[in-house]
């Protein structure tokens, strides 16, 4: 798949705000994780979602037009609230009510840090979406963090800690690129397959 047009849309504070006009591919993980970099990346958009190194700045459900066609969906990061210190708190009750009343949602990216093992709040999210039926797939991101050698190796790691397989995750660096052709496609076969049926 090809992006060829990609624009920020809207937000939405509340479950009232959310669209229901076009298919959606979702992007969620705990704050910091990279998923404003990852939309920019995938986009080449270098300013269209907005990061910060700031964790648990994303409160809002975030709405992206790509190609006039679907939305990618940035919502709020879990893991951190900034409340004088930061603390580790469940997600939001928006992100729950997304996922339960998006009716055009078709795939949900967890994403995690490469470097990391997957978080308890990876786990729930994980399982929660499993729960609910919702198709997900993991993306490990940062992994030009690590050394290419140990790559496959760190993948079959967060594979092992959440119980899924190794083909389920994806490995992707905003700043290289790498990944980049390998997620756009698994985007398109998506869409595409939804479109033939």
């Amino acid at each position: 798949m090809v992006i060829k047009s990609a624009k920020y849309l809207t937000s939405a504070v509340k479950k009232e705000d959310f669209l229901s006009d076009k298919k959606e591919v979702a992007f969620v993980g705990r704050s910091n994780v990279g998923k404003s970099s990852l939309i920019n990346a995938l986009t080449g958009q270098k300013k269209l979602a907005k990061t910060s190194s700031t964790p648990g700045l994303t409160k809002m459900v975030n709405y992206f037009l790509i190609n006039d066609e679907f939305y990618f969906v940035d919502l709020p990061g879990y893991g951190y609230s900034k409340t004088g210190k930061s603390h580790v708190k469940i997600w939001s009750s928006l992100i729950e009510d997304y996922f339960l009343l998006s009716k055009n949602l078709r795939l949900v990216f967890i994403l995690v840090d490469i470097r990391h093992k997957p978080t308890e709040l990876d786990e729930a999210m994980l399982k929660f979406l499993f729960y609910h039926n919702i198709p997900c797939k993991i993306i490990a991101t940062k992994c030009d963090k690590v050394a290419k050698s140990k790559i496959g190796v760190s993948l079959q790691n967060i594979a092992t800690s959440l119980g899924v397989g190794k083909a389920n995750i994806l490995a992707f660096s905003s700043e290289t690129g790498y990944g980049k052709d390998k997620l756009l496609e698994s985007i398109g076969e998506l869409l595409k397959d939804e479109a033939e049926e």
